[in-house]
C-alpha cells in the first residue's frame, strides 16, 4: 500500500512539474542575424513565487563572434508603490550570495508599474546556483521567497532556453 502512495505522489509531483515547463518560441529578425529565444507565455506565464511571474529570454548575434544575451523578465502581480525616488531597484539573491541587480526608472506618475527586467551575464552560473528570493526595494523592501519546486521548474525553463537552436 505505501509503495502505491509513494508511487501515485511521485506521478502527481512529476506532473505537475512538467504541467508549469514552458516551452520555447524562435524567431529570427528579418536581417536574419539576431535569433530570440524565449518562453512561450501566450497562455500563462512561469511563477517564480507566489505574486512573481517571469519569463526568460535569449539573444543570439551571429557574425564573427558568436554571442549571446539572457534576459530575465519579471512581473510582479498587483504591485504598485509609490515612492519618494525616481528609480527603484530589484535584486535576485543566489544560494551561492550572489546578488543580480537592476535599476528601474519610476513612472512619471510616481508608480512603478510591476515589470522589471534583469541581465543575467552567466546562465550557466544561474543554473549551478538557485535563486532563493527575489527583493524588491522600494518604500519598504518587499521579498519573494522561491519554493524548492519553483526552482526546480526555473531551472528546467532556462535550461530549455539556454540549449534552444
Amino acid at each position: 500500500m505505501k509503495v502505491i502512495l509513494l508511487f501515485v505522489c511521485y506521478v502527481v509531483t512529476n506532473l505537475s512539474l512538467h504541467a508549469q515547463s514552458a516551452k520555447v518560441i524562435t524567431s529570427v529578425n528579418e536581417a536574419g542575424d539576431v535569433a530570440t529565444y524565449e518562453l512561450d507565455c501566450s497562455l500563462k506565464f512561469p511563477v517564480l513565487a507566489k505574486g512573481l511571474k517571469y519569463n526568460i529570454t535569449r539573444h543570439e548575434f551571429k557574425g564573427p563572434e558568436l554571442k549571446n544575451i539572457y534576459r530575465l523578465l519579471l512581473v510582479m502581480d498587483g504591485f504598485y508603490s509609490k515612492t519618494l525616488n525616481s528609480e527603484m531597484t530589484i535584486s535576485a539573491v543566489l544560494s551561492d550570495g550572489t546578488v543580480i541587480e537592476a535599476r528601474k526608472t519610476i513612472e512619471e506618475d510616481g508608480f512603478f508599474d510591476g515589470a522589471c527586467t534583469l541581465k543575467i551575464k552567466d546562465p550557466k552560473a544561474l543554473l549551478a546556483a538557485d535563486v532563493d528570493k527575489i527583493i524588491v526595494h522600494a518604500d519598504k523592501d518587499v521579498v519573494y521567497s522561491i519554493s524548492a519546486k519553483d526552482k526546480a521548474i526555473f531551472k528546467k525553463n532556462l535550461n530549455a532556453v539556454i540549449s534552444a537552436k
